[in-house]
């Protein structure tokens, strides 16, 4: 299989370019190593090679030496190896010597001593629509965040190739796989989670059977604001399991080290009224696949209940929203008040500019995602917060175009960075 060009290469050369080490982190099978490999000139993979532990024990050195920049594949196998290059890029005072890949963080009693001034981080996800060639890119989120208008487009789209697509997920690996064989790579993605990856994160034993039950929960509340108290009850009540509270928090814990569970956060805004606003996060998966292999639910199933396939579909585009944010300095919020109103997903660049998103399925939610998005410009303090530079509405749909009242109506199968 030929490589696929990532948007993140961007950032990584750019971050290579002005440190001395970069880490490129991500979960397992993102794509990580082959991304890696494009800008290295020497490699060693420190969970496979069996020299690795007696090269640590005699001189660690060695494992540094090699034309650079030297990819060292899987640094959490080896922790003290942060140390090590810390120190090796002092001394040589050079840019772009060392990239470290990893898919867990260590534990943080690990004693690594601050990488500031030498490290870079680049964060990878899997691949979006835009890099698998689902979406055509024309209508861009840099444009968007500048206040730019769609124009009418038409892609070949349907809720049948956007299941498939899901359910296939966006893993570089499985890209020539068929969707029936790739679902049942990601129900072993989620089994190994389960049976193995837990546990020797931290070397702590957990049990597999909660593992699972926690990973269920997790995919039946995607794209909520579900709290700890939540998921503990839920599992109580779905699977018939008791999970702690502590527990519950521990696995979470587990989850985000390996890089399979992440926040979105709330967007932190000044609006006119005394309303609250809501400052819990939103919970995904790093890709939208693995709650679909950890419920073991088939298309037929997904098609029964659409409006499950709604919040899948709200954690794809956060997903897809997520890498075409970082290719232009942004990031992803959503957005809750005590009114309950509520804004699926903002995108604001470091500089201020931002953007707000509503997604929906299907194409007959619209004019009511408009109306919320109007709503919530109203809210907006101008003396506070700058207006948006747009008000959008991602869908599942087929069209991309502008409305008479300016709002973008975008196919995900359109958007790009």
């Amino acid at each position: 299989m030929s490589y696929a060009r990532r948007l993140i290469e961007s950032e990584i050369a750019e971050k290579l370019s002005a440190s001395g080490a970069l880490l490129l982190k991500g979960p397992k099978a993102c794509g990580k190593t082959e991304t890696a490999r494009q800008f290295a000139k020497s490699s060693i993979h420190l969970d496979t090679d069996a020299q690795v532990p007696v090269m640590m024990t005699i001189d660690p050195g060695l494992l540094l030496a090699g034309n650079t920049p030297r990819l060292l594949d899987e640094w959490q196998e080896q922790p003290q190896l942060w140390n090590f290059v810390r120190r090796e890029v002092d001394i040589r005072k050079l840019k772009g010597q060392f990239i470290l890949t990893g898919s867990a963080n260590p534990e943080e009693s690990i004693g690594m001593h601050s990488g500031a001034g030498r490290f870079t981080v680049v964060e990878m996800q899997t691949m979006s629509w835009q890099e698998l060639g689902h979406a055509s890119g024309a209508v861009s989120l840099a444009k968007l965040l500048e206040g730019a208008k769609v124009d009418f487009r038409k892609e070949v789209l349907d809720l049948d190739t956007t299941l498939d697509r899901m359910v296939k997920g966006g893993w570089p690996g499985l890209r020539n796989e068929s969707v029936k064989q790739a679902a049942l790579l990601n129900r072993a993605y989620i089994d190994l989670l389960a049976e193995v990856d837990m546990s020797r994160v931290s070397q702590v034993r957990r049990d597999p059977q909660k593992v699972r039950s926690l990973l269920r929960s997790l995919a039946r509340n995607l794209a909520t604001q579900v709290d700890n108290v939540t998921l503990e009850r839920d599992i109580q009540k779905k699977e018939d399991a008791v999970l702690s509270r502590p527990t519950v928090i521990d696995y979470l814990d587990a989850l985000a080290r390996l890089m399979v569970f992440e926040e979105q956060p709330a967007f932190n805004t000044h609006i006119r009224s005394a309303n609250a606003l809501r400052k819990s996060p939103k919970r995904h998966f790093c890709d939208v696949s693995l709650a679909i292999a950890a419920l073991k639910l088939s298309k037929k199933q997904l098609l029964s209940d659409l409006k499950y396939c709604g919040f899948l579909f709200e954690s794809l585009v956060y997903h897809d929203l997520k890498c075409y944010a970082r290719a232009n300095d942004a990031e992803v919020y959503h957005y809750r008040d005590s009114t309950a109103l509520e804004v699926d997903a903002i995108v604001q660049q470091s500089g201020g500019a931002w953007a707000a998103f509503e997604i929906k399925l299907g194409m007959g939610m619209v004019d009511a995602a408009a109306a919320n998005l109007l709503r919530f410009r109203e809210v907006i303090d101008p003396a506070k917060t700058a207006a948006p530079a747009s008000l959008n509405i991602i869908t599942g749909g087929n069209m991309s175009y502008t409305r008479p009242d300016g709002i973008n109506v975008i196919s995900l199968a359109s958007l790009g960075v």
